[in-house]
């Protein structure tokens, strides 16, 4: 099935592109979380419109990149959540945290979409995220999730 991404999707592209895929893949992931439409004709006019909106939105040099990445690198990122007694949380952390987390602690803006956890954090301690800003530069932010 040929689907135009509205949104930046790991792997397969980004917003404003394109592809093909398989069509459980669409109907059953992609369409109904928002991150594509189906490809139409009238749909490909679209794909300009995704564009322009999405080089507003997106860094367009590695040397802004990596500038964005040694602000996010340097800045020290605490994380008040709820936890019971032997350190486990109730819940998980989210990547809509930890973007809200950076920007209270005096980060720039990050969009959440683009926070990777390796695993969910359940539990008190120090983890790491990678944020990719552009497809060739991603910072590694530690974050230290504390009790409330």
């Amino acid at each position: 099935m040929k689907i135009i991404l509205t949104h930046e999707v790991s792997g397969l592209g980004a917003a404003g592109d394109v592809v093909d895929v398989k069509d459980g893949y669409a109907r059953n992931y992609l369409i109904p979380r928002k991150f594509a439409i189906r490809w139409t004709k009238g749909g490909e006019k679209d794909v300009e419109q995704i564009r322009r909106a999405r080089k507003i939105h997106e860094i367009q040099t590695i040397e802004q990149a990596n500038q964005v990445k040694g602000q996010l690198e340097a800045v020290k990122v605490r994380l008040a959540t709820r936890s019971g007694d032997a350190g486990r949380l109730f819940g998980a952390v989210t990547a809509a945290d930890i973007a809200s987390a950076i920007k209270a602690a005096g980060g720039p803006e990050v969009d959440k979409r683009r926070i990777e956890l390796g695993a969910p954090i359940k539990v008190l301690g120090a983890h790491e995220a990678s944020v990719r800003l552009h497809p060739e530069v991603a910072a590694k932010v530690t974050i230290e999730v504390v009790a409330a």
